[in-house]
């Protein structure tokens, strides 16, 4: 399914001049980070629109009556989330990522991630060391 994903979100950001086919049979570094700053744009504005699906502001009245976080558009939250989706699927595609390439770099930093836990990660401690051995196979 990540693939179907991935090949309507190529065929929807060619409509809008981002071809990720091409970029990645031609990685031109300059041209992926004009649209990968364009999606990271796009993806800051999805992540306010879903915070504002609950009440966070401290001094508003639903806080002060004891509902700060809750969860007030539970309709328009889970469409911020899928919009985030497509952003998140060409943000991949700006940095030469496919489904394939997703999925072998999500299963390498999931056990990164369960051996942090296992060492009782700690922010303090972190040096991003072990994030150096997640990488691509060559194809």
């Amino acid at each position: 399914m990540l693939h179907e994903l991935f090949e309507h979100q190529a065929e929807l950001n060619r409509r809008v001049g981002f071809d990720p086919k091409e970029l990645r049979k031609n990685f031109d570094p300059q041209r992926a980070g004009e649209w990968l700053n364009n999606y990271l744009a796009a993806m800051s504005n999805e992540i306010e629109e879903l915070r504002d699906c609950i009440f966070w502001k401290h001094w508003c009245n639903e806080a002060k009556q004891g509902k700060r976080f809750m969860l007030h558009d539970i309709q328009n939250a889970r469409v911020e989330v899928i919009d985030m989706l497509f952003f998140w699927i060409s943000l991949a595609q700006c940095v030469g990522l496919d489904a394939d390439d997703v999925m072998d770099l999500y299963r390498q930093k999931l056990k990164v991630n369960h051996q942090r836990q296992v060492e009782g990660y700690s922010m303090a401690s972190k040096d991003e060391s072990d994030n150096k051995t997640v990488q691509l196979k060559d194809k």
